[in-house]
């Protein structure tokens, strides 16, 4: 049993900017308060077959987590899978960019969820508080995309 949620955000910097954040998974904690730690294993540039292991807190629970990059074309798309298998995991996430007028750039995430064992039970309420949250996601990505990344 597996369910999507996803959120789409503009951000007021190039594209190529925008992937390129992204694409570094250690910016997550900027944007995502669940992540308390995050580290890239090789510590070389973002590839295809790069893990991002991260601890994250959700409803007060601490997990390790690990998300393999499985596809990556600049400037418009960025593809990951969880490697570890907790009781809710992302089976498939990603970005999706798309540039638009005036240096902007329109990113789409979207992260397909999946319950392992009694995570089946706890995956409908994991939908719902990713989707109710969707909206501050994508505001929030935007904010830490546009704070880290210098105006044009």
């Amino acid at each position: 049993m597996s369910g999507q949620f996803e959120a789409t955000t503009e951000i007021d910097r190039p594209v190529e900017a925008v992937f390129d954040y992204l694409a570094d998974g250690r910016n997550d904690p900027q944007f995502s308060p669940r992540v308390q730690r995050i580290e890239r294993l090789p510590e070389t540039p973002t590839a295809v077959g790069t893990i991002f292991r991260s601890t994250v807190k959700d409803a007060g629970v601490k997990t390790a987590r690990e998300f393999r990059i499985t596809e990556l074309q600049a400037p418009a798309r960025i593809r990951w899978s969880e490697v570890s298998k907790n009781s809710v995991s992302v089976a498939e996430g990603g970005y999706d960019l798309e540039p638009l007028a005036d240096g902007r750039t329109r990113v789409r995430i979207h992260n397909v969820l999946e319950g392992h064992g009694l995570g089946k039970l706890l995956l409908g309420l994991a939908l719902t508080a990713a989707r109710k949250d969707a909206p501050a996601f994508g505001a929030r990505i935007k904010a830490a995309a546009e704070a880290a990344i210098p105006a044009r």
